[in-house]
């Protein structure tokens, strides 16, 4: 294995600015597995990598944040799936 194995689990293009996202599975040689995200603005890249507890804190966080503006954001600021 080499020092790492990456899978990507989701890409798409989050609104209004239109930053494309992909969040991958990294396992490390370590025997440890982080989240990375990988944000493109243009041409410059943003990408960090997340424990697994980090991820559900603040996946709760998006979600709450979801569910309490819900229907508040018009249909063309919506992310669009790849």
């Amino acid at each position: 294995m080499d020092e790492i194995e990456i899978n990507s689990l989701e890409k798409f293009t989050a609104s209004p600015y239109r930053q494309e996202i992909e969040l991958q599975h990294v396992t490390h040689r370590a025997d440890y597995v982080t989240m990375r995200i990988r944000i493109r603005e243009i041409k410059r890249f943003t990408i960090f990598d997340i424990d697994p507890h980090t991820a559900r804190v603040w996946g709760q966080a998006m979600l709450d944040w979801a569910n309490e503006h819900e229907g508040q954001a018009s249909t063309s600021d919506e992310g669009e799936s790849k």
